[in-house]
Formats: C-alpha cells, structure tokens, sequence
C-alpha cells in the first residue's frame, strides 16, 4: 500500500543525504510521484534534507479513475489513490509543500490515468505551503503534444527535458528555457528506436502482471496510528 512504500521513501531520502552529505534531489513519477510527500508530511526532519524534487503526473490529489474502478475489490494502492481517499486527504492535511524545497509538477492534460489533469487546478498540481511551486503541462511547450500517462513515465521527451531543466538549474523548471525543438523528438534521451516497441510491450506486460498480482481487499486499508496522531507510546515506533 502507497502508506508502507512511503515508509522507504522515508528511509531512502535520509540514507541519500547521509551519503551524499548534502541535500538531495526527488523524480518520482506517478504514485511514485507523490509518495515521496508522505515522508515530508509525516517526518519533519526530511524536509531539510530535500533541494528540488521533481514529478511527473503524480496523483497528488488522487484520480476519479480509482472512484470509478474501486467498487468492490481493488489493489490497497488503488484504494488510496481514490479522489477523497483517507490517505490522499492526510497526505494534504495541513500545507502541501514546505518551505526551502523547489517543487516541479509536471502534467500531461491527455493523462488519462491522474484524473482530471486539464489544467492545474487537477490532481497532479501543488498549491499550498511554503515551497516555491512551478505547475507545468507539457502543452504549455509542445500544445499537440498527446503524451498519455504511460508515456510520461517513459518516453515523453517533453517531461524529461523539464525535469533536467529543474535538475541542471537547481530550482524550478522554466518553460522558456526549452527549445521548441523538443516538440519534434519521438522519444526522450536514452530510448532505442529500434528497440522502443519491444520494450514498451514488456513496459505494458509488467504493468498488467503486477496489477493481476496484487492482493484485492474490499476497502481503503486504515491509516496507522501515526497519521493521526493517535499513537500509544509503546506503539509510536511504527514510523520509521
């Protein structure tokens, strides 16, 4: 569930700072693409760990996908990945960005996983808190660009060339800085043409298979004790 693999985030922002010794930088894409806040919400000392974190379609205020499909049984994930979920409305309890923290989302408006994403008033956008937030949709540089929401995690050139923009400038990206040229590349850095169609059909496979293998429950698993602050002090050593 997105609650426990929070937990490594967590645990993975202070071991790469630890090693890096110095604070460190966030892509995450899709629910990975959100996660990462649960560690900055509910672990205070992470937030100085972080410089610029950068995400591509997340489901930062959930996806009416999720609504639509959780009827009965769906994968914990999916539950709390629901608009209005438990977990979503903890997750932006409070602010939903904190101060000294560069924060890029970057969106497609044909995503039709991260549901709505037309604008940034959707789900992917941050608003609240004090960090220095930038909300760009890839049509903001490329407007026919189609990119669904797995290409935004694979082969989007357009989100890739924000999230180096970010990266290289250490701050937020900026639109102006990306060429138009990028609008006419069929894949980002790295992608074999030869290979893309293979490649993206074991994309696909895997994606099916670990959906089929995740275990169905028939509702939104609780939150631990920690998120409410309801926590015993023989059981407040759930966090990590």
């Amino acid at each position: 569930a997105g609650a426990e693999r929070a937990k490594h985030s967590t645990s993975a922002i202070r071991t790469t700072a630890a090693i890096a010794r110095r604070r460190i930088d966030i892509l995450g894409y899709s629910q990975g693409g959100m996660l990462p806040r649960w560690a900055l919400r509910f672990w205070p000392d992470t937030r100085s760990l972080v410089h610029t974190y950068v995400a591509l379609d997340p489901s930062n205020h959930g996806t009416l996908d999720a609504n639509a499909t959780c009827q009965t049984t769906c994968a914990p994930a999916d539950w709390q990945q629901a608009s209005g979920s438990h977990f979503i409305q903890a997750l932006n309890s409070g602010v939903e960005t904190f101060a000294g923290i560069d924060y890029t989302v970057i969106y497609s408006r044909t995503d039709e996983i991260v549901v709505p994403n037309l604008d940034a008033s959707g789900s992917s956008s941050l608003h609240t808190g004090g960090g220095q937030i930038a909300n760009i949709a890839i049509q903001q540089i490329c407007p026919d660009d189609t990119s669904d929401h797995l290409a935004m995690g694979s082969y989007d050139p357009v989100g890739y060339a924000l999230a180096v923009d970010a990266f290289s400038h250490e701050s937020l990206a900026d639109p102006a800085r990306i060429p138009a040229t990028v609008c006419a590349e069929p894949f980002q850095p790295g992608v074999e043409p030869a290979n893309f169609a293979g490649d993206y059909a074991g994309y696909l496979t895997a994606i099916g298979q670990a959906e089929q293998e995740a275990p169905q429950v028939s509702a939104e698993p609780a939150l631990q004790c920690y998120v409410l602050a309801s926590c015993h002090p023989a059981t407040s050593g759930t966090a990590p």
